[in-house]
């Protein structure tokens, strides 16, 4: 089971539509093209066709699966006493005393430039479980990183 924000399963079942109406069609079309050019033993272009036509059916089956495991939690079934899986926490790096706002989310939603992070990251296993004014060590590509969690909630 794999938790998601309702915008976020949603993006995920619009990319799966759009896989299997426009994207199979558009693989069709490319298997037909290159049908016509001839001998299939020695076209290359159907050989291709066909590969891409593997990969999209693989991605479709993919995310296909993703969505009948996943589960949009709501506000309601969160418990804000810890840091938890789509909850926003305000945290302060300890050296520099900067504060960031993250997101813990499921992998597939991870955007460092919004601020959500995946909670199996480095940074998300840190802060999971952390209650306010605890600290968290995370292991950063320039080292050790010690975040103090100043705050937990929806609206930050």
């Amino acid at each position: 089971m794999t938790y998601y924000t309702e915008e976020g399963l949603e993006q995920i079942k619009q990319e799966l539509r759009l896989l299997k109406s426009e994207g199979r069609i558009r693989v069709a079309n490319d298997l037909s093209e290159a049908r016509e050019k001839g001998d299939l033993s020695e076209n290359a272009e159907y050989d291709a066709a066909r590969d891409a036509q593997g990969l999209l059916e693989a991605k479709i089956a993919a995310l296909e699966k993703l969505v009948a495991n996943a589960r949009v939690l709501q506000e309601s079934e969160i418990d804000l006493s810890r840091v938890s899986i789509l909850c926003k926490t305000r945290v302060k790096n300890k050296k520099t005393g900067v504060e960031s706002i993250f997101m813990l989310v499921s992998q597939e939603e991870a955007d460092l430039k919004q601020g959500k992070i995946s909670i199996n990251s480095p940074m998300g296993k840190g802060l999971l479980g952390k209650k306010i004014g605890a600290f968290a060590l995370v292991e950063t590509p320039s080292g050790l990183v010690e975040l103090e969690i100043l705050q937990i909630g929806f609206d930050l």
